[in-house]
């Protein structure tokens, strides 16, 4: 059981200094969050083997040892089913897929705002996963996310509508019911 007053154990591992030096003096300002920082997925494990799990850990996607996702798995089984989620410059819907599909906790753009990214923190040590808005929005307006790509049949519907004719003008166009277009 946790005690009210113990902190959010965090390790940052990044292959960037400054990243690292800014994250870690924001977070440890932070009353309920505690950091460590490691400058690649080895010093990382090291960590893990000398202190034992964290509560979270955030892993930047392009630092040495990642190797794509092989990295963070070996970090995700290494610490105990605690959370593990990726860092990164460059969030990419792809990235998102791939990360979720391996078991990350979250997606965290180094481009967020500090608060927010403690507020994430937080959030993920909840047990939520956490995104990015903007790559949620992509997800929800993408093709993939609707069903796939567009058919041929969807694609002529669309250039009518593009068009400007009304369904009831693309079904007898189209030889098809006005409820079908709808479909479409």
């Amino acid at each position: 059981m946790e005690l009210e007053n113990e902190k959010i154990s965090v390790l940052i591992a990044d292959d960037h200094g400054m990243i690292l030096d800014i994250l870690s003096l924001y977070l440890s300002a932070q009353t309920d969050i505690s950091v460590k920082t490691a400058s690649d997925v080895e010093a990382a494990a090291d960590l893990l083997k000398t202190e034992g799990s964290f509560d979270v850990i955030l892993l930047d996607y392009n630092m040495p040892g990642m190797h794509g996702l092989k990295g963070f798995d070996r970090i995700l089984r290494s610490n105990a089913s605690k959370p593990v989620a990726i860092l990164t410059g460059n969030p990419t819907r792809r990235m998102m897929d791939e990360a979720l599909e391996a078991g990350a906790a979250g997606i965290l753009p180094k481009t967020m705002p500090a608060k927010s990214l403690a507020n994430a923190i937080r959030f993920i040590h909840a047990g939520e996963t956490y995104m990015p808005l903007s790559l949620m929005r992509d997800e929800m307006n993408s093709p993939s996310s609707n069903g796939g790509p567009l058919s041929s049949r969807e694609m002529t519907v669309l250039a009518f509508l593009g068009e400007g004719k009304q369904n009831k003008e693309i079904a007898n166009e189209l030889a098809l019911s006005e409820a079908t277009i709808k479909m479409h």
